[in-house]
């Protein structure tokens, strides 16, 4: 078990995401379940990163094309978002990471928790390119999450990735076995 540094909240972000990659492939090393992995990830995100009121992942539900609520920190959550709705549907259905200073301003924001005021959601793609899901981040504070936010979370999506894809590698292809959501 990797001990997370209780100092890691004081750290500059450039520090704080160097700190957090580290910590993230500690606790992902050769764990194969998915679900597993994304709960200790959410939990090292929460309670790591300063001034968040939800930290989490949804998971894409191949059958209804949605997304679905998967593990997550913070008050319970919208269960179902459709690829084109909200931030974390944008940002699925764009494949590409969105920082949002004021959710209040984002056509179509959808409000599972009216304290949140700024968002950033980093899309998670599997090494053959298909969605997975997202990593969504909310924050009471406007204007909380900027570009090295950004950068440091599509880090960790990465190292995310590639810890699932190594322990979940059907063999011959290195296509990604995913649990049915």
């Amino acid at each position: 078990m990797h001990a997370l540094n209780d100092d890691v909240r004081s750290l500059a972000k450039p520090a704080l995401y160097e700190e957090l990659e580290s910590s993230l492939r500690g606790l992902l090393a050769g764990e194969p379940n998915l679900i597993a992995s994304a709960a200790n990830m959410a939990s090292l995100l929460y309670w790591s990163l300063p001034d968040l009121n939800w930290a989490g992942f949804y998971l894409l539900d191949e059958a209804s094309g949605d997304l679905l609520v998967g593990p997550f920190h913070g008050k319970p959550a919208c269960v179902r978002i459709p690829l084109d709705k909200g931030v974390c549907g944008a940002s699925a259905s764009q494949r590409r990471t969105l920082v949002v200073e004021d959710v209040h301003a984002f056509p179509g924001h959808i409000a599972c928790d009216s304290a949140s005021n700024s968002e950033v959601v980093v899309p998670i793609v599997l090494p053959e390119g298909r969605l997975l899901g997202v990593l969504d981040l909310d924050s009471p504070l406007l204007k909380r999450f900027d570009q090295q936010d950004a950068r440091g979370l599509e880090r960790l999506v990465a190292v995310f990735v590639a810890a699932i894809a190594a322990t979940n590698s059907s063999g011959k292809d290195g296509s990604f076995v995913t649990p049915h959501v």
